[in-house]
């Protein structure tokens, strides 16, 4: 009878030494702060292009969401990726901020140069440097 007690007794210290290393993904995610239900900027949406010349004119729209989204932007930052039109397919590129358009205006003007394939994305910035998730990307060849 000692010999099962004690072989019981090896068990659960066993399995108690090993508990803490198997609960758990043991990977602790970024902090993240507080959500207040509408504290929020809504994406710019509807970004749409016009070609005239050499100068291209970015427009698009932008409406809060009450529930979730309610807080306006004070300006969107808009943001330009370019490759050669012979840089291969799937190749990375990186987005650069080119310029702000402040409210009420929903427009930024650009010029480009040939034989490029540029992409565009805007971004809604509010008070406090809040920033909301981008709008779609355009893709524009010249």
């Amino acid at each position: 009878m000692n010999g099962k007690k004690i072989c019981t007794i090896a068990v659960l210290l066993c399995f108690c030494a090993v508990l803490p290393f198997v609960t758990g993904c043991g990977q602790k995610g970024p902090p993240l702060p507080p959500e207040i239900k509408g504290q929020k900027i809504a994406p710019p949406h509807g970004l749409k292009y016009l070609v005239r010349g050499n100068r291209i004119i970015l427009s698009w729209k932008h409406v809060p969401d009450r529930e979730k989204a309610a807080v306006m932007p004070r300006a969107f930052h808009v943001f330009m990726a370019k490759r050669t039109v012979q840089a291969c397919e799937g190749c990375p590129f990186q987005f650069k901020l080119v310029g702000t358009a402040y409210m009420p205006s929903k427009q930024f003007a650009l010029i480009l140069q040939k034989g490029f394939r540029y992409y565009f994305r805007v971004q809604a910035v509010g008070p406090g440097n809040m920033k909301s998730g981008y709008s779609k990307t355009v893709q524009v060849e010249f």
